[in-house]
């Protein structure tokens, strides 16, 4: 293993250990991801003193706190008691309390001295956070010099019947007081949507959060609750137990650093992959996948037959036969298939690939070029508007593809990634995704995006999302 991977891995094998520097993960230190962990829940964090030109619209709550404090908090209890008094304004009171199940202290007594163990985890101190859901009452606090002002400004504003108090468990305190690493095993049990914020983190496996520049190679074996860095080299055999952060490598290129600025308040309210589905892996849902996609392939295929013999004819007139081309492609467990298409390109387009690898504008195993030469002006129209890709719903038919899912890849670009492949081999592809509704074709960017959308719906797939990228695509095609 990379020996700066494994000290690393030591250092924060135990997250409440001290440490002497500030641990970065994902870009970030402990105190912005405090802020994206309650944005995640669709919440702004906002310190007294912070201004309120800061104060976003979008977020569904705002969590007052003080300059220099973190908190820690479950929700679900706190939010069905706002939803039935409905209050401006909720007064939470935090009691933050001892890890320990026990104390223990040495007394005196009449027979010498003793050592007296009481149970029950003791209060260590009491904090006290506000939240609102109006953005006016969040920008006083924010403009307030400091959290007894934000309080006076608040009881002036609200009437006693419009606040709610509300004493709960939780963790609290100021950055100062606290080391990073007692917030952070908090929150790695909490925090269920990192990559509702921060889109270039996906779940590994539950409860196991990894940037996309990480590499896992086959084999490593991950136990407990981890969240690992950016550019951190994991070799086969590897075994880690959690909870651990293993922070970023940021030696070869630091991953800037994500905040709430940046943060799509729409997505974490309504992220689309929330959306009401089957179990992903239940025979139920397979099943109903399977028979929209032959019933929807038969359609597609059906309605767009009279195109079929003009297509032919183009393709023919300008660079004769094939008419097709089938390219060897992977769908579940890694069998393989010919993916059909129209022919778009020459008929030495293989050939030819090699003089213009230089040229090459994608930063992963594939190949693109924006005015790629080996394209024909027929096959520029057809893939203009994707007609080259109707062969595909036979593919469909045949039980090689789906209508959504992955797009579909040879061995070759597959081995580029193990953690990836595996996951992307466990549906069928499609003939069209999430990646191709989503990717922005950025530079150096589309291989990075295609890793993180085709994981993204892998996890996250449902029938209604699949609908939701259909139409994208549609409306993608007629725009």
């Amino acid at each position: 293993m990379n020996p700066t991977a494994t000290a690393r891995k030591e250092a924060v094998r135990d997250p409440t250990a001290q440490v002497a520097s500030p641990l970065r993960i994902w870009g970030g230190e402990p105190w912005s991801l405090h802020d994206l962990l309650w944005a995640s829940r669709c919440m702004q964090v906002v310190r007294s003193g912070s201004g309120a030109g800061g104060v976003r619209k979008g977020p569904a709550l705002y969590l007052l706190v003080r300059a220099d404090q973190l908190v820690l908090l479950d929700m679900q209890q706190i939010l069905k008691k706002m939803h039935w008094a409905a209050p401006r304004a909720v007064r939470l009171r935090v009691a933050v309390r001892d890890s320990k199940d026990y104390t223990e202290a040495v007394a005196e007594h009449a027979d010498g001295i003793r050592f007296v163990r009481e149970y029950g985890r003791a209060v260590r101190r009491c904090e006290r956070v506000w939240i609102t859901a109006e953005i006016g009452l969040a920008r006083e606090w924010a403009a307030a010099s400091d959290a007894r002002a934000g309080t006076r400004a608040i009881r002036g504003l609200v009437e006693t019947r419009d606040l709610l108090s509300i004493a709960t468990e939780g963790f609290s305190g100021a950055a100062d007081e606290v080391t990073s690493q007692d917030w952070l095993a908090g929150a790695m049990s909490q925090w269920k949507r990192i990559n509702a914020v921060l889109p270039h983190v996906f779940e590994y496996q539950p409860g196991v959060w990894v940037h996309e520049r990480a590499r896992l190679n086959p084999g490593v074996r991950i136990v407990g609750n981890a969240w690992i860095g950016a550019d951190v080299s994991l070799d086969a055999g590897t075994v880690v137990a959690g909870p651990v952060l293993i922070a970023d490598d940021v030696s070869p290129d630091p991953v800037a650093e994500t905040t709430v600025a940046d943060v799509d308040w729409d997505l974490t309210r309504s992220p689309h992959w929330s959306l009401p589905s089957l179990t992903s892996g239940s025979s139920m849902r397979r099943l109903i996948k399977r028979c929209f996609d032959v019933v929807f392939s038969l359609c597609v295929l059906v309605g767009t037959l009279p195109l079929y013999v003009p297509i032919l004819i183009a393709i023919a007139l300008e660079d004769g036969r094939p008419f097709f081309f089938a390219h060897t492609r992977q769908t579940l467990g890694g069998r393989e298939f010919p993916c059909l298409k129209f022919r778009t390109m020459r008929s030495d387009a293989e050939q030819v690939k090699a003089a213009l690898l230089s040229k090459n504008a994608a930063d992963g195993p594939q190949f693109y070029m924006e005015d790629d030469p080996r394209v024909t002006r027929v096959g520029r129209i057809l893939r203009k508007y994707q007609l080259d890709e109707f062969p595909q719903f036979l593919n469909v038919l045949a039980g090689h593809m789906s209508v959504v899912g992955p797009r579909p890849s040879p061995e070759k670009e597959n081995q580029y990634c193990p953690t990836w492949r595996e996951a992307r081999l466990s549906v069928r592809p499609g003939v069209t995704g999430l990646w191709q509704v989503s990717r922005t074709r950025e530079p150096q960017t589309d291989f990075q995006e295609w890793i993180r959308y085709d994981l993204e719906y892998v996890q996250h797939q449902s029938f209604v999302g699949d609908l939701r990228i259909i139409f994208e695509t549609v409306r993608g095609i007629l725009t």
